[in-house]
């Protein structure tokens, strides 16, 4: 079956769509607009989401799957960005009723799963998914599913640096952006050193920003190591870790 992406089919498009038999399924990419080092746009977050959905909509659809991939959320809480020139922080608050509403919605209209593409790891973006996702029971019926990549089970699937923390704007992030959109990746990237600085133990260590965790130029890893192989590899991994848990919620649907 095909991808069906909501800003580009029309309302009468939408109503025809087969949403029956618990088999339809809304993804939404989730990502930030904030500061990713000299070399990678603000939005980089998005870019990643996008593909991220992109790839386990295909997987999706192949399955016999009705999904509809929805526009991407990029206005989040950054708070640990917030400093930087060009970031765009909201409150958490803001953020879970936003969701909130498009869960809402959404179920209106016959979905029965919204699925979550996030890569945006703030932790008070990561939070405000999880309350919404709480909230979101008493008001619709409509499952949500969040494979949280802070989790150590799914992020070892992923790439070294990312399991180390070192990872924003750097090897991880700078290869997907370079397989996803190459020409928005600044020439910078190659003469960047690494900062070896995990910022997942800065977080847990009580830092609550990118200068406080040692990255005044707001990148953590090693940009200049990236690859578009490993991109499009790391890409490929994010679309079956949000397939499974899809799949994980209807084990009987196949």
């Amino acid at each position: 079956m095909p991808v069906h992406h909501l800003s580009e089919i029309t309302w009468e498009e939408m109503r025809d769509l087969p949403t029956g038999g618990g088999r339809a399924v809304a993804v939404l990419p989730i990502g930030a607009l904030e500061a990713h080092g000299p070399h990678l746009p603000l939005g980089t977050d998005v870019i990643i989401a996008e593909a991220m959905a992109r790839a386990g909509a295909a997987r999706l659809a192949e399955r016999g799957y009705t999904v509809l991939v929805l526009p991407a959320l990029a206005y989040v809480p950054a708070p640990f960005a917030r400093d930087f020139p060009g970031t765009l922080s909201v409150r958490a608050a803001t953020m879970g009723a936003l969701l909130g509403d498009i869960a809402e919605s959404v179920s209106i209209h016959g979905i029965t799963v919204l699925a979550i593409a996030n890569a945006h790891f703030d932790p008070a973006n990561v939070a405000a998914i999880k309350r919404a996702i709480h909230d979101v029971g008493s008001r619709c019926d409509l499952v949500i599913v969040f494979p949280d990549l802070t989790c150590r089970k799914l992020a070892e699937r992923l790439t070294p640096e990312f399991q180390s923390g070192a990872c924003h704007a750097g090897q991880y992030e700078t290869s997907i952006v370079l397989a996803e959109r190459p020409e928005t990746v600044r020439t910078a990237m190659s003469s960047l050193p690494a900062v070896d600085i995990s910022l997942s133990r800065a977080i847990r260590s009580g830092h609550t920003t990118f200068e406080e965790a040692g990255g005044d130029r707001a990148y953590f890893g090693a940009p200049a190591a990236a690859t578009r192989a490993e991109g499009e590899k790391t890409v490929l991994v994010l679309g079956a870790i949000l397939e499974e848990a899809v799949q994980a919620e209807f084990p009987d649907a196949s």
